[in-house]
């Protein structure tokens, strides 16, 4: 009967392992497209998305989220975009996204840990980033504007994904340059008019 059982749980075991090692063979593939600068398929392009939104509701479920809903549509830059809607989800977005931010890289490290690489995934939670990007955008050309004027602006303390986005904002303004200064979290974007 013992013996029975250890032959019992040996199947499983192999069989979870052969699940896990076609799964890791499945995403080699992706992996080694993506790495090469091919393009992904739909399908790939699936099946990586599959996998972020698994992972997606188990932490949203952990927060008592399990009737939201997960838009996903890919972004300018060629990442992933997960945008999580309904139910009560202001706690998940935090004091100036701080808290999503810290979603989105529990998520990334998931991720990365199951795909064996890294493939950028936004999580966004009913369109805050998207207007806080706009948002952001606004403060670049008004910061350019004083900038200008006054010759060097200072903005507000920022994380690296609002940095960039002003830094990108302003890319095609041959009239000032931008540079960050300072040590997170107090590091900031300083626009300088050039004269």
């Amino acid at each position: 009967m013992e013996d029975q059982a250890l032959e019992g749980s040996n199947e499983g075991a192999m069989d979870a392992q052969n699940v896990s090692t076609s799964e890791s063979d499945e995403f080699a593939s992706i992996r080694e497209h993506y790495e090469g600068g091919i393009a992904l398929t739909d399908e790939e392009t699936d099946k990586v998305a599959d996998v972020a939104v698994e992972y997606l509701k188990g932490i949203l479920a952990l927060f008592g989220e399990k009737h939201c809903s997960i838009d996903e549509y890919d972004g300018d830059e060629g990442e992933l975009i997960l945008d999580v809607n309904g139910g009560d989800l202001g706690v998940l977005i935090g004091r100036h996204g701080r808290t999503l931010d810290a979603l989105q890289m529990v998520l990334s490290s998931l991720m990365s840990s199951r795909l064996k690489f890294h493939y950028p995934v936004v999580v966004d939670i009913e369109s805050y980033k998207g207007r806080r990007k706009q948002k952001l955008e606004s403060m670049a050309h008004s910061a350019a504007e004083r900038a200008r004027k006054q010759g060097r602006v200072a903005l507000a303390p920022m994380n690296a994904y609002e940095r960039r986005i002003v830094h990108l904002a302003l890319r095609n303004d041959d009239s000032v340059l931008t540079h960050s200064e300072g040590e997170d979290p107090d590091r900031r974007v300083i626009v300088t008019a050039v004269r």
